[in-house]
């Protein structure tokens, strides 16, 4: 099956909220590239990182020799431990947790091992990639949302329990395939990973500090762009 055969064009993007409060940088977003990810594998067609930042939209607030030589405590993060809510009205279908947190990585350094298990960690399953994490089947339509990358520990729902948009589910954390904390969202048209097509996704309104702006940029709805930063907007 060709690449273009499987990103399923004419499908209607699933329409969420942004899974957080605060502002959040954007990585790996379907509206620069599909796969976003590089890959159709585990569902992951559309799929979209987002990344904790502060006011100066910086991911964490120290530099030092572990910067750029070693790997990092991942309380440095600004975004490690943020609530993560979820992004629709549904049913948790699976619930995981248990996965231990990674040290961060911003040093080229640090990534060539990590690079290098890779192909191991996909072998091991879903645990090993998607680390702690939350799959929701939406009220709405037949698809299935994941949040992925928890934190160890903080999941507070399991399978069968109804939530609402805004709920808190988890928090932000480093576990599974993961080099800093962050959130991974995406969207299947099944709760199984492993054999689950990726599903578009939309968002509800927010607000877009494109790269290099200083201002936001009110969006109804949409995808946010590769590198800008996001806020999310709740609608009572």
């Amino acid at each position: 099956m060709t690449a273009s055969a499987r990103q399923r064009p004419t499908v209607d993007p699933v329409v969420l909220s942004l899974p957080f409060t605060g502002r959040w940088l954007t990585r790996n977003s379907p509206a620069r590239r599909v796969p976003s990810h590089g890959t159709h594998l585990l569902a992951s067609t559309y799929a979209v990182d987002f990344v904790g930042v502060d006011d100066r939209h910086r991911t964490a607030g120290r530099r030092d020799w572990r910067t750029l030589l070693a790997t990092e405590p991942v309380e440095r993060y600004v975004g490690y431990g943020r609530a993560i809510l979820a992004p629709a009205d549904g049913v948790v279908v699976r619930a995981h947790d248990g996965e231990r947190d990674h040290e961060g990585r911003r040093s080229q350094l640090a990534l060539v091992p990590y690079a290098l298990g890779q192909a191991a960690r996909l072998r091991a399953g879903v645990e090993a990639v998607a680390g702690n994490h939350v799959v929701v089947g939406l009220r709405d339509r037949e698809a299935f949302v994941a949040l992925v990358h928890l934190r160890r520990g903080s999941v507070r729902v399991g399978v069968g329990d109804e939530v609402v948009v805004g709920q808190v589910l988890a928090q932000c954390g480093n576990s599974g395939n993961s080099t800093q904390p962050h959130v991974h969202v995406q969207v299947a048209d099944g709760p199984d990973m492993t054999g689950a097509q990726g599903l578009p996704i939309s968002f509800r309104p927010f607000r877009e500090w494109t790269r290099g702006s200083r201002e936001p940029t009110l969006r109804e709805s949409g995808l946010p762009a590769e590198g800008s930063v996001v806020e999310g907007l709740r609608v009572d």
